[in-house]
């Protein structure tokens, strides 16, 4: 079972088809756009975190509709890119491709800013307001839009919604955060198991029992709730976890030129076997690197669109900015944070992977006030990881159906109960049949059918884009000339043309 879905992830869903989907989407929006995320970098900085450092921030976005300002969206879709996966996703990447991977990484994140600006603009443009005055968009919403409405393809635009909705709600059936995370904690704490009113409790499954109440109280007032608490959590997280990541760099300063040129060689060489690493080809190296890109950033994946479609903006490629800086800081800063803190510890070349490698990576760097900070940050990151999925989750459904339907409100119902579930029953199975070997091979395998299905629409849409990217230059870049009557959103186009 293991071996066919390692081939089903690996040799079919991240094999030739999706990558070279993937690279060539991304290079022609790169080339097509003018290299837009090399030549303006700094303008992606100016316009996004570099906001935070005034108190008008938001100003220019307080009559602008929508539910949330530009900043309490970001850090809700940080707060669901940046997560375990940079930490055990990275480690696992490492452990299986050798640093080469991490170069693989960086090359697909490079695409990969391009990619989310592209799929976050198309998610503002195409988003719909619902009677109360709540915004929702993502996928799903430009699939209708832009393909069944405005492309004129009729019910067909459901075939790939329908594909995609499966493949993002996968992940909800399917996680390994909540294990993750609780492997983690319990090795830091040393709690193998734990007596409980005459009951001996797996320290694993306990500690999921208490992330999982955590997801609870954080989802439990909605997507603005959410929103309100990541504006506060989210910027001390990926803090906390910077400054640990430049500490343990500090302490192997000598060795990090050598860890670098490792990352840079054996990603066009592999890597020969070394201790419990069995070694590993190039091909291997990209599929990897890629998958765990893919997982880590959600460029292209079709995730953030779903959170920035409901921020107040001044314009869709405003908001797709944040998308763009959004890759950079969860690839470029945080997963190269774990990467580098793996390699050189030199904990990946016996054979451990995921959450216990990093934790071994951080111990042997901090001693044992680095695996607690580890694990500290591990708890956060998978409660703000399930938080901001909650979000994506509730965008899809608050698109099925009518707003006022019957089944609709159950089926919502049903969601809110049961919406941190999942996590803790894989951990009860996983840790009660030690049956892991194959949850990442699982992961990969989700988060490949929505990536292709969102970059193949995202490339038939991108006439949309390049003409929003046009309107954008010459209105704030002044780069053009400036067309007044163009509709900024398609709700808009939509009204003047009934005019």
């Amino acid at each position: 079972m293991i071996d066919f879905l390692n081939w089903f992830a690996y040799d079919v869903l991240w094999g030739l088809p999706l990558i070279v989907l993937m690279v060539v989407t991304g290079l022609y929006f790169t080339i097509r756009s003018g290299f837009f995320q090399f030549r303006y970098f700094g303008r992606i900085w100016s316009h996004t975190v570099g906001t935070l450092f005034h108190r008008t921030t938001d100003a220019g976005t307080q009559n602008r509709e929508g539910m949330l300002s530009p900043f309490q969206a970001i850090v809700t879709a940080v707060g669901g890119t940046v997560g375990f996966g940079n930490i055990a996703g990275v480690a696992t990447a490492v452990a299986a491709g050798g640093p080469g991977a991490v170069f693989w990484m960086w090359a697909t994140a490079a695409l990969g800013m391009i990619l989310k600006q592209v799929e976050v603009t198309l998610g503002l443009y195409y988003r719909r307001h619902k009677p109360n005055g709540d915004t929702y968009g993502g996928p799903t919403y430009y699939m209708e839009l832009g393909l069944g409405d405005k492309r004129h393809w009729g019910k067909l635009w459901l075939i790939p919604a329908v594909i995609f909705a499966i493949g993002i709600f996968s992940t909800f059936f399917v996680t390994s955060s909540t294990l993750t995370a609780s492997q983690v904690v319990a090795g830091a704490l040393n709690l193998s198991e734990v007596q409980l009113g005459g009951m001996t409790v797996d320290g694993i499954i306990l500690v999921g029992v208490g992330i999982t109440v955590l997801g609870y109280l954080i989802t439990s007032g909605g997507t603005k709730g959410v929103a309100r608490i990541f504006s506060k959590l989210v910027p001390i997280m990926s803090l906390v976890y910077i400054v640990m990541g430049i500490v343990m760099i500090l302490v192997n300063l000598p060795r990090v030129p050598a860890a670098v040129a490792a990352i840079f060689t054996n990603a066009f060489t592999g890597t020969a076997a070394i201790g419990g690493f069995a070694g590993c080809a190039v091909s291997q190296m990209v599929r990897v690197g890629m998958a765990r890109a893919v997982y880590s950033n959600e460029a292209g994946w079709g995730t953030s669109p779903m959170i920035h479609s409901s921020a107040k903006t001044i314009h869709p490629v405003e908001q797709g900015l944040w998308g763009s800086f959004e890759v950079f800081f969860d690839t470029f800063v945080i997963c190269s944070i774990t990467a580098l803190s793996v390699i050189l510890s030199g904990a990946w070349t016996d054979g451990t992977n995921g959450g216990t490698l990093a934790l071994s990576a951080f111990a042997q760097g901090f001693g044992q006030i680095g695996a607690y900070l580890l694990a500290l940050v591990m708890v956060i990151f998978t409660v703000t990881t399930s938080g901001g999925w909650f979000t994506y989750y509730l965008a899809i459904l608050e698109h099925i159906g009518k707003d006022d339907s019957q089944w609709k409100k159950i089926l919502m119902k049903v969601f809110y109960a049961v919406r941190a579930l999942p996590g803790l029953l894989w951990t009860i199975y996983l840790v009660k049949t030690n049956n892991q070997g194959f949850i990442w091979t699982v992961v990969d395998i989700t988060s490949a059918i929505p990536t292709f299905v969102n970059v193949a629409v995202i490339l038939i849409l991108s006439g949309d884009y390049f003409r929003l990217l046009k309107d954008y230059k010459a209105r704030f870049m002044n780069i053009g000339t400036v067309d007044e009557s163009a509709a900024l959103f398609y709700e808009d186009e939509r009204e003047v043309a009934t005019l």
